[in-house]
C-alpha cells in the first residue's frame, strides 16, 4: 500500500508548525568519547569542534574512565557481547545477579532488579504492582516517564503541587478510601534540580499508611555522604518502599536501570513487570562496567565532593553575573530565558563561543519556562568553569539579559 499523499502532507505541516514556533529540536553529534570536552558537529555537516560540555549527566565524570574501559573490555571478552535473550529464559548471567545484590547494599534497600533503562522500570513498575483500587499520587513535575508509567497502571492518579507538603497531605486524607495510597515524587527533578522534600514526604506517607515511589536517576553515585541517593541526604534511608534509578547517568553513563526497594515489591516486578520480562537483558559489557564504576564510588567520596565544589562554585558565578538561576544544591543548574526561540538562540551562540550547552523549551518544560539547562561534572576543572562563564557573560550581554528578572524577559522577548 502506497504511503498516502494526505497523511504525508500533515505530518510535513506539523513539521513546518514546530520548525516556526521555534519549537525544533536539531541533534548535535560528539566525535569521540563523552567528556567535559568534546568535538561536536552541529550543525549536521559542518566540521566538528571542540567545546566544554555542559549539557552531559556524566555527573562523576566515569564515562570514559580508564578502570570502566578496563572492567568493560573485560567483561566483553569473559561474558560476550549480548545475552540474546530475556532475564527469564536465559538471559540472565551471575553478573547480572551480582550487580542486583550490589545495588541492594548501595542503596540500602532489600532487593533490585535490573532493567534495560530506568524509562523501562518506570514503565513496568506501577502497572505491575497496582491496580483499580489503589491511586498514585504524583508530584507535578515528575519525569516523563513517570507520567507514562503511570498512564499504563489501571490504578488511579492524583497529583499535588510541585514539593507543596500541604497539599499532599490533602490528597492523603482524601484518598483514605483506597486500598493503596503511592506517593510518586522524582528525588531530584531533573529540570529544575531541586530535591524532594523526602524526608517530609516520607513522615507523611507513615502517617497515613501510604507508600512511597522515588526516581533518584539524578542522584545516585554523588547526592548524600556517601552518594547513595536523595534518601540518604534527606535521612531516610529503608524508608523509601520503591526506588528507580538509571546506570545512564553518574553510574557510569551507558545504560540500564532498576526498580529497589522492599522485598515482596520487588519480586512483583520480576514476575509481572512487562518490559522486564519481555526486553533482552542489560548487556554483560555494561554490567561488569557498572560494577567497577561501583567500587570507584565506594572507595572513595573524592569524586562526589569535588562535583559539590563545582556545583557551588558555578552557581555563584552565573548569579554573580547576573543570571536568572533556579536555586538548588545539585548539579542541575537552569539559566532562566522564559522564551523559546531564545533559548535555542542562546545556545547557537554559546556554541560558537566554545561551551555545549541545550535550549529546553515545550514540551520537555511548561511552555513559558524555557531555559538553559546546565549540569556541572566532577571532571570540570576550575579553568573549565570560568572559560564557560565568560562565553554565558558574553551572550548575556549580547542578548541584554544580565541583571534581568522573569518579568522583565517576557516584556523584552515574550513567553
Amino acid at each position: 500500500m502506497a504511503y498516502p499523499e494526505p497523511l504525508k502532507e500533515r505530518f510535513r505541516r506539523g513539521l513546518e508548525e514546530i520548525r516556526a514556533a521555534g519549537l525544533y529540536k536539531q541533534e548535535r553529534i560528539l566525535h569521540g568519547p563523552q567528556d567535559v570536552r568534546v568535538e561536536v558537529e552541529f550543525p549536521a555537516g559542518e566540521l566538528p569542534r571542540p567545546v566544554i560540555n555542559l549539557c552531559a549527566n556524566n555527573y562523576l565524570g566515569l564515562s570514559s574512565h580508564p578502570r570502566v574501559l578496563a572492567a568493560a573490555r573485560a567483561g566483553l571478552e569473559a561474558r560476550g557481547y549480548g545475552m540474546s535473550s530475556v532475564r527469564f529464559i536465559c538471559g540472565t548471567q551471575d553478573l547480572h545477579r551480582r550487580l542486583e545484590e550490589r545495588l541492594t547494599g548501595f542503596l540500602g534497600t532489600e532487593d533490585t532488579l535490573l532493567f534495560p533503562s530506568c524509562m523501562d522500570a518506570n514503565a513496568g513498575v506501577f502497572e505491575a504492582l497496582f491496580g483499580e483500587q489503589d491511586v498514585l499520587i504524583a508530584d507535578r513535575l515528575v519525569h516523563a516517564s513517570i507520567v507514562d508509567g503511570m498512564r499504563l497502571a489501571k490504578a488511579q492518579t492524583d497529583t499535588y503541587k510541585h514539593s507543596d507538603m500541604g497539599h499532599l497531605e490533602e490528597k492523603l486524607a482524601e484518598h483514605l478510601d483506597k486500598r493503596a495510597r503511592v506517593v510518586v515524587t522524582d528525588g531530584v527533578f531533573s529540570m529544575d534540580g531541586d530535591l524532594a522534600k523526602l524526608d517530609e514526604i516520607v513522615a507523611l506517607a507513615e502517617k497515613y499508611d501510604a507508600l512511597v515511589f522515588v526516581d533518584d536517576s539524578h542522584a545516585t553515585g554523588f547526592i548524600g555522604a556517601r552518594g547513595r541517593g536523595t534518601h540518604e541526604a534527606k535521612g531516610v534511608l529503608g524508608r523509601v518502599d520503591l526506588l528507580t534509578t538509571t546506570l545512564g547517568k553518574a553510574l557510569g553513563g551507558a545504560s540500564g536501570g532498576c526498580v529497589s526497594g522492599r522485598s515482596e515489591l520487588v519480586e512483583t516486578c520480576r514476575q509481572r513487570a512487562r518490559p522486564y520480562l519481555f526486553s533482552n537483558s542489560v548487556p554483560p559489557v555494561i554490567v561488569a562496567a557498572a560494577l567497577e564504576v561501583l567500587d570507584l564510588i565506594e572507595e572513595s567520596t573524592a569524586r562526589r565532593d569535588r562535583l559539590e565544589e563545582n556545583t557551588r562554585l558555578w552557581r555563584r558565578l552565573l548569579v554573580e553575573a547576573g543570571f536568572d538561576v533556579k536555586p538548588g544544591e545539585s548539579p542541575i543548574v537552569p539559566i532562566m530565558l522564559y522564551n523559546a526561540r531564545l533559548a535555542q538562540d542562546f545556545a547557537r551562540d554559546l556554541f560558537e563561543e566554545g561551551v555545549f550547552v541545550v535550549g529546553f523549551f515545550f514540551p520537555v518544560v511548561p511552555k513559558g519556562q524555557a531555559r538553559i539547562r546546565t549540569q556541572v561534572s566532577a571532571g570540570h576543572e576550575r579553568a573549565h568553569l570560568e572559560r564557560a562563564l565568560e562565553a554565558f557573560v558574553a551572550v548575556g550581554r549580547r542578548h541584554g539579559v544580565l541583571g534581568l528578572g522573569k518579568r522583565e524577559i517576557v516584556e523584552r522577548f515574550g513567553a
